[in-house]
């Protein structure tokens, strides 16, 4: 399969650079207004209708080509959130930008952007660029300059592998948790939600007359947690790409896409907790899974909104509806064992992926001598016995 994903820089660009971005920036403008008022729904239609629009701008004919790219992409997106029922105001680009697919050559790690008429402009790669780009398998697709970075999007082919088991992930506001029923990772990121708390005070604490200045404080601040919180949550979504390659694990992800409708505005809630949790990063989470494991070849198995219903209130051993609840430690009635309800999240969600596509994954531990888990009474409960018709596995170790 095609994996694809980007290696982003800092630069110093030079005017000529600027002026060439601006007029980028200009004429993606002009498409999405020409595309505004003629409704076209395609690449193509706009492309025969913007091109020869775009001749008065001196440049590379195949930037014209890439600025009427970007522009249907605006085009759809705004498209899309009108099917869904959100109002949008007439889109346009803002920042200055330079994308393109053609031209660019990568020469002694340096990148050449061309200006046209033989004239380019030579960004030096970085150390992490050129380490990520020493790769010889790998194919430089774009680039995207802004006025001070550089994003190359890079892909590769990669090997599914072939897994023996699955792993749920349970995202929470201050963890996340991973596992099955043979291997539990907690990560604590309440680090976050101090990062969010600390961020909102500051912001609230400037008092400024200019309106402007408010903006780009909050812009600033803004950005700054942002940075933060996907530095952390960076570094546990590595950890768990990393866990699920060495134990062949595919990952299964739950669906929580409406969950912020229950802390809204008028839900009787108190206004920091609702700042929050409406900061509570659970998307980036899932994004950095999704590419990350696309790169390294592990399956991710995404249950429905239905399949996950449950899974932090129904016993993993027996089945049974877990009542009792005392500092996010449930009780088992039947079992009579008292387990944390994001672990019970994990190993919930851990089988019934397992249960959904149990048929289409590789699963040869059989003839391989592995452990081979057997279903009994309700498949939706999801009672295991462990070992069966199989050796024991001195694998299965609880961390």
């Amino acid at each position: 399969m095609l994996a694809i994903k980007s290696v982003k820089q800092n630069y110093v660009p030079s005017d000529k650079l600027l002026d060439l971005l601006e007029q980028f920036k200009l004429m993606v403008n002009d498409c999405v207004e020409i595309g505004m008022a003629s409704n076209v729904p395609s690449l193509k239609a706009l492309s025969l209708r913007a091109y020869h629009k775009l001749e008065r701008y001196d440049m590379p004919s195949y930037y014209k080509l890439c600025a009427i790219s970007r522009a249907t992409a605006i085009l759809a997106s705004r498209k899309k959130s009108l099917r869904r029922g959100i109002s949008t105001k007439s889109p346009y680009t803002v920042k200055q930008q330079l994308v393109s697919c053609y031209g660019f050559k990568l020469v002694d790690n340096i990148l050449r952007i061309p200006f046209g008429r033989g004239e380019f402009f030579a960004i030096p790669l970085n150390r992490h660029t050129q380490e990520v780009l020493s790769d010889p398998d790998l194919r430089v697709r774009s680039f995207t300059l802004t006025a001070s970075t550089l994003s190359i999007c890079i892909s590769k082919e990669v090997q599914e592998i072939g897994c023996a088991k699955t792993a749920g992930v349970d995202r929470n506001l201050r963890n996340i948790t991973y596992g099955n029923g043979s291997l539990i990772k907690q990560y604590n990121i309440s680090k976050c939600s101090r990062i969010v708390t600390m961020t909102r005070e500051v912001v609230g604490s400037f008092k400024r007359n200019d309106v402007r200045i408010r903006k780009k404080l909050a812009f600033k601040y803004g950005m700054r947690r942002r940075n933060r919180i996907n530095s952390i949550v960076h570094r546990v979504t590595k950890d768990i790409i990393e866990t699920a390659l060495e134990n062949r694990e595919a990952i299964v992800l739950e669906d929580i896409k409406g969950i912020r409708t229950l802390y809204r505005r008028g839900s009787y809630q108190g206004k920091k907790y609702r700042a929050i949790m409406n900061s509570w990063s659970f998307g980036e989470v899932q994004r950095q899974i999704d590419y990350k494991a696309k790169w390294s070849g592990v399956p991710v198995i995404h249950l429905s909104r239905s399949e996950t219903m449950g899974t932090s209130t129904i016993c993993p051993r027996c089945g049974e509806r877990l009542q009792f609840e005392q500092n996010r430690q449930l009780w088992c009635s039947s079992c009579k064992t008292w387990e944390d309800r994001d672990v019970i999240a994990a190993k919930n969600l851990s089988r019934r992926g397992l249960l959904r596509f149990g048929s289409s994954l590789p699963f040869n531990d059989k003839a391989k001598g592995g452990t081979v888990e057997a279903m009994r009474r309700n498949p939706l409960q999801m009672e295991v016995i462990p070992g069966v018709d199989a050796p024991k596995s001195g694998l299965q170790m609880k961390t």
